[in-house]
């Protein structure tokens, strides 16, 4: 694989930029791509996919509506687009099999990859510790209070950085084709567990305030987001309440030899470098 092309989409996302510094480091050709990119890449125009893929040998493949409407389609054409071109392998950035509509919908995707002629491995994620330090909880942190619906349920809470490795080690190792990983961190957390960490692991005051899933959509309303967006969201924070996950896989550390990151040390980590103030 060390003389072959690596298409990254999602270059710009918490695990697409970082699979593709990892392949890079490690001295693999990388086309990484998003629709700013020098090679543009839009999931919405399909004009682009063919350029994206000339010489590809394997893609990372994110896509931001995965398992909303229209995206399973999309995913199903691009797999076929790049077995044309050439393209062997896919590494799917998807979800846990819940039974849930939305799973389905991964599933779905997976199934229209490997339909298409190409080698797949599904990463099924769960939700990132970077979610507070890079994305939607950043700003909640900073302010001190955690306000969400997900009473007192439990997530286990993976790094961005351990699923690049495996997505790595995924594209670049055909071991792993047709493997289904689900990654995790090493323990369950709920939300006041993640702020007692915070609080004492990068001395940032920070507490949980559990909130009903009426009263989280109309202060993310208030507060100018999208109210498709905070649905969904409170959707997601209710699967967490209900424990609807709460599971630990040794998956991470089955492909990378090594544990999975704990939430501790990103704690450790991220309050050295002062994000959170």
């Amino acid at each position: 694989m060390s003389d072959s092309l690596i298409l990254v989409t999602g270059a710009t996302g918490k695990t697409g930029s970082r699979v593709a510094a990892n392949l890079t480091q490690r001295g693999f050709a990388v086309r990484a791509v998003s629709r700013r990119s020098a090679v543009p890449f839009d999931w919405n125009d399909a004009t682009t996919w063919q350029p994206a893929l000339q010489g590809v040998r394997a893609v990372y493949i994110v896509h931001p509506g995965l398992g909303f409407d229209g995206a399973t389609k999309q995913v199903g054409d691009f797999a076929r687009v790049a077995a044309a071109e050439g393209v062997k392998k896919a590494v799917l950035a998807s979800t846990p099999d819940d039974g849930s509509e939305f799973s389905q919908a991964m599933r779905a995707a997976e199934h229209h990859i490997v339909s298409a002629g190409l080698h797949l491995t599904s990463l099924r994620l769960r939700w990132f510790f970077q979610n507070f330090s890079e994305d939607f909880l950043l700003q909640p942190v900073r302010s001190g209070e955690l306000r969400l619906p997900a009473g007192s349920g439990k997530e286990a809470f993976v790094d961005a950085d351990d699923i690049a490795e495996v997505a790595v080690a995924a594209l670049t190792d055909d071991r792993h084709n047709g493997r289904q990983y689900d990654l995790t961190g090493p323990c369950l957390l709920s939300f006041a567990e993640v702020a007692q960490e915070i609080t004492s692991g990068a001395q940032r005051a920070l507490s949980y305030v559990p909130l009903d899933p009426a009263t989280y959509v109309a202060e993310q309303v208030a507060q100018q987001v999208p109210e498709e967006w905070a649905y969904t969201l409170s959707a997601l924070y209710q699967d967490i309440a209900n424990n609807k996950l709460a599971q630990v896989s040794g998956d991470v550390e089955a492909v990378l030899g090594k544990p999975a990151r704990d939430f501790s040390t990103f704690v450790s980590a991220m309050g050295k470098t002062g994000v959170w103030k």
